[in-house]
Formats: C-alpha cells, sequence, structure tokens
C-alpha cells in the first residue's frame, strides 16, 4: 500500500520568507531578486513561475526533483541566513506561496510566488541604507545590488529603494531596516502619493548624487580647461 501526504487546501496563500539578493536590469528598467543557492543563476521577478533549475520536462515542483522556489515557515529563520558572511548584502523577502507545494518541516517548495514585500539591510557601513547600489559582480544582462547609504554611494549605479520598488512593479513594498527599527518606502507612484519616508529617501539619495557630481566638478576645476593641473 503506497501512502500519500495529505492534500492542502487552504483558503488563502501561505506566506514564506527567504532571502535574496537584489537585481537591476543592464539598462536598468527591471528590477527583481536571484536567489542565494539553488537556482541562483536565473533571476526572477516579483510575480514568477519556478522551473526546473536541471532542464528536465517535469512540472516543478517534483516529489523526484528538488526544483521550485524555497521559502521558510519562520520569519527568523530567514533572518539567521542574513548572518553568513556570502549572505550580508541579501535582501530578506516576505512571499505569498501560490499553485502547487509540498510542505516541510521548516517550509515549502513551490511552484508560484509573488513578493510581497523585501527588508533592506544596513550599508556596509552599518548606516541605514538609503539605495541599493552595484555590488560588483552580478549575471548576464543583470548587476546584483548591495544596500548603500547615501554617503557611501561615491557615483556607482544606483536605484532608491522606492524607485527599485516601482521597477519591480506588482505592488511590492520595500522597507529599510536597521535593528529593531525601520522605515517603509513604498513604489513611487503619483507624488501626491507620497509620504514623509518616501519624500525623505528620495532626497537623501539625490543630495547624495548631488555631493558627488560638486566634487567630480571641483577636481576638474582644480586640473583646468587643458586638463592638466595648475601651475
Amino acid at each position: 500500500m503506497r501512502l500519500r501526504l495529505p492534500e492542502e487546501r487552504p483558503t488563502e496563500p501561505p506566506t514564506g520568507y527567504k532571502i535574496a539578493h537584489p537585481m537591476l536590469s543592464h539598462d536598468g528598467t527591471r528590477a527583481g531578486f536571484t536567489g542565494v543557492s539553488l537556482g541562483g543563476a536565473l533571476p526572477y521577478g516579483v510575480l514568477a513561475d519556478a522551473s526546473c533549475v536541471y532542464g528536465l520536462r517535469h512540472r516543478a515542483p517534483s516529489r523526484r526533483c528538488d526544483c521550485g522556489f524555497h521559502c521558510v515557515h519562520e520569519r527568523t529563520t530567514a533572518e539567521a541566513l542574513l548572518c553568513t558572511a556570502e549572505h550580508r548584502t541579501a535582501v530578506l523577502l516576505e512571499v505569498g506561496v501560490l499553485g502547487r507545494y509540498i510542505r516541510f518541516e521548516h517550509g515549502f517548495r513551490y511552484a508560484r510566488q509573488r513578493v510581497r514585500a523585501a527588508t533592506v539591510g544596513p550599508c556596509a557601513c552599518g548606516a541605514v541604507a538609503a539605495a541599493l547600489a552595484d555590488a560588483g559582480w552580478g549575471r548576464p544582462g543583470w548587476r546584483a545590488l548591495a544596500p548603500c547609504c547615501a554617503g557611501c554611494l561615491r557615483g556607482r549605479t544606483s536605484v532608491s529603494l522606492a524607485g527599485f520598488a516601482r521597477l519591480a512593479g506588482e505592488g511590492l513594498r520595500v522597507v529599510a531596516g536597521k535593528g529593531a527599527s525601520s522605515v517603509a518606502v513604498a513604489g513611487l507612484g503619483g507624488a501626491e502619493d507620497l509620504g514623509v519616508p518616501e519624500l525623505a529617501a528620495e532626497a537623501t539619495l539625490l543630495q547624495a548624487r548631488l555631493d558627488w557630481f560638486q566634487a567630480q566638478l571641483a577636481r576638474l576645476g582644480e586640473r583646468g580647461p587643458g586638463g592638466g593641473g595648475k601651475g
């Protein structure tokens, strides 16, 4: 006699948590994420379907394979993964588990997901992140991003948290967090929909870029119109 796992038919999609690296397309028009382990070579959007990373033609998730999206049940379990050195620049995602799924003791493996919210950790210097900036690595057609404060941008390719939410679409919420305190930053939308946190984050990013441009202009001015130094 073959035992079968009990089927679940929830009235609403289960919620799970995972970590991922934020990504920006090379032309700056799209935003998404890439995983930190299996399937990390394939960036995905806020609303995405899983496929077998081994190229097999079965539907994900398959009981005889480990393909499909993965998440854990508890937020604290996912947060603990951010402590490792290789995951320090990843962000914490809250996801809605959609479609077929397999439930395990600590989480789900499933066919489809919607990323509802992303919590961005602090900048490498310890300050609250005001933007997501080029992390120095990526995937074909995609730049990986890392949390960055206004003072550490230094002219790198970057996008504000609100800008990332807007590019990702599908109602994604982006949150800049540090310890127990956090500042919510939603998509840009219309100007009349922006609150104080959103405007403050945008102003901080614009000021950082202005400071960088002024520093570059001052450097060019010291060299003189001919490109060489004065004297």
